[in-house]
């Protein structure tokens, strides 16, 4: 096998690439890892070496120095990044660290920026170990991958199928100088017990253990692919990406583990964590299989999902939050953020509320109280707000949550979706079309 070089790196790197991170602790890994990326002449000016103080050990700061020094005889940059690594309520020490390093690696990362990690072969072993005592699927039995989106940008682990002892031989070979972390030497951790205390005598059994391992990782992985692009293609069908809801009514006749499997994809589009199997089959039972006329709720991850009309949505409570004051709308403004985080906007049209009336009144912006109606253009009578939201279909949450528009203290209509009639007009560029939005971070 020829000696450990840069030239494994160079194949990742995308030609697009704008600045080149390096994730370095001033370790042996990291530090293999920083001096490879300096040797390469296609990175020269773009790399960017980043230590991060978790102000968890009184070393921290020396060890910063030292990763300072190290970056400037290479010839990279450096930068400090400090964090807070306090753990939460039921969270390891261990996870808060990696989490609140991660978060802050991903805000670093602009599009076309990469960061690269030193994990390697027996970091990958760990991982998957780690996983498969925790009881997780394919999906965490994959463990970590080559490549990876992250951020705006991209994750690269170059190292992920060296061993441990080639990283140590370049270092060797270089005259490399590294720091070591005390806390490694604690067994306090999951992963450093594992590390410590079980993998040694593993290893002395079967000493090709991390190379297996990361073959199951990668079996793992590739079925972990396929699922997801099964999964994929089957919510394509069912997703409604305006609302990010899924019809229940157009899931195709499929088991109850794929089932599972197209609801774990859905809550991922979401933006939430894979849910258990408990939750899982809870969904399954109350939501999917529920009655057609039920609209029961469950409460995830800061979520509630609920049904309506064969429909499943997963609602963050910043959607549900409801508007409880009225809100002036400025004329020179063509759009207005409510208190609620939604947001109203004006745009131009041929036909909808009239630009005379609008520029002419106090516009108001409402919530709803109960009891209101509209007489809406081409149709006989008022007819009152609940059964026109019922004829919509639009969901009893959203009926609290979307606002009305006043004209001098008389109702003009519901944002986004009526005008009344005596507000209404059809006039080339005579008119006002309101649309009411969602924030992306909603």
């Amino acid at each position: 096998m020829p000696d450990l070089n840069s030239q494994i790196i160079a194949p990742l790197v995308p030609l697009s690439c704008r600045k080149v991170f390096v994730a370095y602790s001033g370790g042996l890994d990291s530090h293999v890892l920083l001096h490879m990326c300096a040797a390469l002449p296609m990175l020269v000016g773009k790399i960017v070496a980043v230590y991060v103080n978790h102000g968890l050990q009184a070393a921290s700061a020396a060890w910063g120095e030292h990763c300072r020094r190290q970056a400037a005889e290479l010839g990279v940059a450096f930068q400090l990044l400090r964090v807070d690594a306090k753990a939460g309520g039921g969270e390891s020490p261990e996870a808060a660290a990696r989490e609140a390093r991660y978060r802050a690696f991903r805000e670093l990362l602009d599009i076309d920026d990469i960061i690269l990690v030193a994990q390697h072969r027996e970091d990958q072993m760990e991982t998957l170990l780690l996983q498969l005592i925790r009881g997780a699927g394919v999906a965490g039995l994959a463990g970590m991958s080559v490549v990876s989106a992250f951020g705006k940008g991209q994750i690269l682990r170059p190292l992920l199928d060296v061993a441990k002892d080639e990283i140590r031989d370049y270092a060797q070979r270089h005259g490399l100088l590294w720091v070591e972390d005390p806390s490694n030497q604690s067994s306090d951790f999951d992963r450093n017990f594992l590390r410590n205390e079980i993998l040694p005598l593993l290893k002395q059994r079967w000493p090709s253990l991390d190379k297996t391992v990361a073959r199951s990782a990668k079996l793992c992985g590739d079925a972990a692919q396929m699922i997801g692009d099964w999964a994929e293609q089957t919510l394509q069908t069912v997703f409604d990406p305006a609302d990010g809801s899924i019809d229940i009514a157009a899931i195709p006749a499929i088991s109850a583990v794929q089932m599972n499997c197209l609801l774990r994809q859905w809550l991922s589009r979401m933006g939430l964590k894979p849910p258990s199997r408990a939750v899982l089959q809870t969904l399954v039972d109350q939501l999917v299989g529920g009655r057609l006329d039920a609209m029961p709720q469950i409460n995830i991850q800061g979520h509630s999902i609920r049904k309506y009309r064969q429909k499943l949505y997963c609602l963050s409570a910043e959607r549900l939050q409801k508007e409880t004051q009225s809100t002036t709308w400025k004329q020179q403004h063509a759009q207005v953020t409510l208190r609620n985080g939604y947001v109203l906007c004006r745009a131009n049209a041929s036909v909808g509320l009239s630009k005379n009336l609008w520029h002419n009144a106090e516009v108001t912006v409402a919530p709803r109280q109960g009891g209101e109606s509209l007489k809406l253009p081409g149709r006989v009578g008022h007819h009152c707000l609940k059964k026109l939201y019922q004829e919509a279909g639009v969901p009893p949450w959203e009926r609290d949550v979307r606002p009305l528009i006043y004209l001098n203290g008389r109702l003009a209509g519901v944002a986004g979706l009526w005008v009344a009639e005596w507000a209404w007009l059809d006039a080339v560029d005579g008119c006002y079309q309101l649309d009411w939005r969602v924030p992306e971070s909603m």
